[in-house]
């Protein structure tokens, strides 16, 4: 659609003919009501898909909001546990961690694009309770029970399991289908762990607009409200955002100037975050156990489980208090109670490593902007990890000044994700705000030559270039090749794989002479930060005659040029170019070349056909799972609810069937637990029936009892209000006297009729025993109050007729003993004649006023 508009606004109304000009205004109108449709249907929804916790911010009202999940709690845990016939997402999952901790998995973000014999993957199976396996592709999966059956999922089956439930929770908030989103990844993601991430957004249904980087995504919510920032053409101002999270530690530099960020620089270091310090913890507190209990608690997974959660929020505690607090658990291992104690001091000394490595990034940052302390105007901090204080101590000393907490430490990233999917949605108005990111890994291209020197390489995207960015590179060829991708400096890489991929150019053909083909390639790393071969051209170059103009070629392109490639590999120079003036006139045609793209650990499109597929099967299962749990507990509530009402407020109700009814619903309580535990939705549905249908006229002569003295007061107001109006009738009331006696006799008969009729159902009901049926109901008693109104309400109602005043005592100043004044004579003699057409006319032109 965008490609189209731009390509109308750019032809020039003077290129095209009268029909065709007719034909781009017709198309602007439908591109534009399409447009404006697509925005009312667009959602605004960021997602901040965490190592531990998530978040889901949307834009409504004229804000972003972070909104809540079913629970009324804006953090949704990032746990997936799987059970015998569904799945149990977010909190739900985080409370089956103990109970059903093998097939509850958690922390599978650092997985993605990772193949299983990674040296992180192995050094990490060691603290996970849940199993990892192989998959076919030789990535990482994890082995769980599911549907009473072993299998291996995908990490981007789980991430878009999540995804999922973080769907919902935006669709629930906004009351609207959810598809276009942006999501938020760590900075230091590679490109095989950033096409994951958007692999299990296309499971769960989503659009990923853009893979934002953390801090950028807090750079955007920090500076989008700010109103002080200095111009364009002014110095910017310098502010560093640190985000110490649960799995990472992420620092990036940011240049602020009005309607515009521009990062400047980014350093991490991905093992330094709030779950790195809970290993150090788990690890004194299992060793001090194995001597004082002579307890191994990682051989038995539950107990691991619940010390990593114990030690969790001693941490915390720590965070807050620097005295001793006490860590218990009871029944921690073979039904022994284990106990402990920590402070502040003891902790940070047994941290002190990780403590040292906090300072790391930090200069890297400041040596990559070749920046001064003085420089910085503000040190923002975000992340759940950043509330240690050894660590805002460290990095307050690092710089010399007080942190900032301007933004929310646990909601920056999300809300920063929203704003940023408002931004390229056309559903929102949005200032506009420029923002620049950075590429964070150096990254170069190499080729195979056709010279003896063998490879060749160049650095097309060096470290901290802006992104997205576009480059063209020329070659030379003669035939098909191909570019290998790769990252440079494997010390800066967590990740134990430089290649990104590799990319065949294809169809190269040699020019008619003979000559090798010039052959333009299209480099970008996109808005998702992931490095592609965009497209390829081969330029032909054809001869014209003499006197003939060359066709234009095109400058846009050249101005992309970065470097161009001869065909043995090295570099051309212009000054070994012929000269320009000795050069035949030519003309160039370009022809699109085909390029395949071969990503490391990119899923096949059948295999992420087969996912989305498998996706959509298991949510349809978990619908079912839980409609079948919400019969079996109506079922369940019905009895609770019956048992205690058959010996309160039903007592009277209950004929001699009481015992029967009793000893029912205990038999279905019993069966509930024993073989109804695990039925079918229907069977479920077919109990309730059956003790309703013992029990609900019961509740029904409870009711009626409860309902019926209102219906009889109504009705017997109603009476005497017509019974005041008779009463007033026959005394002569001035008020009613322009009414009928035919019609007030009818309704007096009326009225009697009902009176004799209330008198004589309150008497019968109020001899039936209240075990019997009731006499008579509700309903009957309210429909013969409706008929005693709409017989009787017309008469009482009825207006007076209105007195016509005489003709005489219209005009005061009409003719006196035939003859007319002069005052009212009109001095134009065709005013009649006009005043008769003007109305005949205002008559004419009625209809069409009522049409319009």
């Amino acid at each position: 659609l965008s490609r189209i508009q731009k390509i109308s606004r750019e032809l020039p109304p003077s290129a095209l003919s009268a029909a065709a000009r007719q034909d781009r205004r017709e198309w602007r109108h439908r591109l534009n009501t399409r447009s404006v449709t697509y925005a009312k249907k667009m959602s605004v929804v960021g997602f901040d898909l965490g190592f531990q916790s998530c978040y889901v911010a949307v834009a409504r009202g004229g804000g972003i909001e972070t909104v809540a999940n079913e629970y009324s709690d804006r953090c949704t845990p990032s746990f997936v546990s799987f059970g015998q016939r569904n799945r149990l997402i977010g909190a739900a999952a985080k409370s089956q961690v103990v109970t059903n901790c093998q097939n509850t998995v958690q922390g599978f973000k650092r997985f993605h694009g990772r193949a299983f014999a990674d040296p992180y993957v192995q050094s990490a199976k060691s603290n996970l309770v849940y199993n990892l396996a192989q998959m076919s592709s030789g990535v990482t999966g994890i082995k769980v029970m599911y549907m009473e059956e072993e299998r291996v999922f995908s990490i981007e089956q789980v991430t878009g399991m999540l995804l999922t439930k973080l769907k919902e929770t935006a669709e629930s908030a906004l009351k609207k289908p959810v598809a276009d989103c942006v999501i938020s990844v760590p900075s230091f993601f590679t490109d095989a762990e950033r096409s994951s991430v958007m692999d299990a957004a296309q499971i769960a249904g989503l659009n990923c607009l853009r893979l934002m980087n953390d801090t950028t995504a807090v750079t955007l919510a920090y500076g989008i409200y700010k109103q002080d920032l200095p111009a364009p053409e002014e110095k910017p101002r310098i502010v560093v955002f640190v985000d110490v999270g649960h799995s990472g530690y992420q620092v990036s530099v940011c240049a602020f100037n009005k309607g515009k960020l521009k990062i400047l620089a980014t350093a991490f270091d991905p093992e330094l975050g709030g779950k790195d310090f809970d290993d150090i913890l788990v690890k004194h507190f299992c060793e001090e156990f194995s001597k004082k209990y002579k307890l191994d608690a990682r051989s038995k997974p539950r107990a691991l489980v619940r010390l990593y959660q114990e030690c969790e929020k001693l941490k915390k505690l720590m965070s807050a208090n620097s005295s001793d607090l006490p860590l218990g658990i009871e029944c921690f291992m073979n039904d022994i109670d284990v106990s402990s104690k920590l402070n502040r001091g003891q902790f940070e000394e047994m941290c002190a490593g990780l403590l040292a490595k906090v300072e790391g990034p930090l200069c890297s940052v400041m040596e990559q902007t070749k920046m001064k302390k003085e420089d910085i105007y503000a040190v923002e901090i975000v992340g759940g990890a950043s509330r240690i204080p050894a660590i805002k101590e460290r990095i307050a000393k690092f710089f010399g000044k007080e942190l900032n907490t301007t933004l929310n430490a646990d909601e920056a990233v999300a809300r920063g994700c929203a704003l940023q999917c408002a931004i390229l949605s056309p559903a929102f108005k949005v200032r506009e705000f420029s923002i620049t990111d950075v590429v964070p890994y150096s990254i170069s291209l190499k080729w195979n030559s056709a010279a003896d020197d063998g490879l060749n390489d160049c650095e097309v995207f060096p470290k901290n270039h802006a992104a997205p960015f576009s480059k063209v590179l020329t070659f030379y060829r003669k035939e098909p090749f191909t570019l290998d991708a790769y990252y440079n400096n494997l010390k800066e890489l967590p990740y134990p794989n430089s290649s990104i991929g590799q990319f065949l150019i294809q169809n190269v053909v040699p020019q008619e002479s003979g000559e090798c083909a010039k052959v333009k390639v299209k480099v970008r790393v996109n808005v998702h930060g992931v490095f592609s071969v965009s497209n390829a051209s081969l330029v032909e170059t054809v001869k014209t005659p003499e006197g003939e103009e060359p066709m234009e070629t095109d400058q846009t392109v050249k101005e992309e040029e970065v470097c161009m490639f001869s065909g043995d590999g090295k570099q051309e120079k212009k000054n070994d170019q012929p000269p320009q003036a000795k050069k035949p006139k030519v003309k160039t045609k370009t022809v699109e070349l085909p390029v395949q793209n071969n990503l490391h650990w990119q899923l096949p499109t059948d295999v992420l056909n087969m996912f989305v597929e498998n996706e959509g099967k298991m949510i349809m299962q978990d619908k079912l799972e839980k409609e079948r749990n919400d019969a079996k507990n109506n079922v369940e509530e019905y009895v609770y609810e019956m048992r205690d009402k058959l010996h309160g407020i039903l007592e009277k109700f209950v004929n001699e069937d009481r015992d029967a009814f009793s000893l029912k619903l205990e038999d279905t309580e019993t069966w509930l637990y024993e073989e109804g535990e695990d039925q079918q939705k229907q069977v479920y549905i077919d109990k309730l029936a059956e003790l309703k249908k013992m029990g609900q006229p019961v509740l029904d002569r409870y009711m009626e009892s409860e309902i019926r003295p209102k219906a009889f007061e109504e009705l017997g107001r109603q009476i005497q209000v017509y019974m005041k109006f008779i009463e007033a009738y026959k005394t002569k009331d001035e008020q009613y006297n322009h009414l009928d006696e035919l019609e007030v006799t009818r309704v007096e008969k009326q009225v009697n009729d009902a009176m004799a009729w209330m008198n004589n159902k309150m008497n019968q009901q109020n001899s039936q025993d209240l075990t019997l049926d009731p006499v008579v109901k509700v309903q009957e008693i309210q429909a013969t109050a409706k008929e005693l109104y709409s017989a009787c309400n017309p008469v009482v109602s009825k207006p007076k007729p209105k007195v016509e005043l005489p003709k005489d005592e219209k005009t005061e100043n009409g003719p006196v003993n035939g003859h007319q004044g002069t005052e009212n004579q009109s001095p134009n003699p065709d005013k009649t004649t006009s005043a008769g057409m003007e109305q005949e006319t205002a008559e004419t032109k009625l209809p069409e006023m009522d049409i319009d």
